[in-house]
């Protein structure tokens, strides 16, 4: 099964490195993830995202507004 991974924001260093954490946990975890970088604001503010940048795992808003940690994704990331 592959996860889908999206960052949702504008392209800023935060969004970017959220990605970079997000990869990073995704490859610690030895998991299948296509990771998508959406930086649409229509898009981003039709999903109920108000603070960039934020993560969404298989549809599911993880997080909002702040850059976690590859250690802080790692457990969120489904088995």
């Amino acid at each position: 099964m592959t996860l889908k991974v999206e960052i949702l924001g504008t392209g800023c260093k935060k969004c970017q490195q959220l990605e970079a954490n997000a990869k990073e946990a995704i490859a610690n975890r030895q998991l299948q993830a296509e990771v998508v970088h959406i930086t649409d604001t229509m898009e981003i503010v039709k999903r109920g995202v108000m603070k960039t940048p934020a993560l969404v795992v298989d549809g599911k808003v993880l997080s909002q507004g702040k850059v976690l940690e590859a250690k802080d994704i790692e457990p969120l990331l489904p088995a």
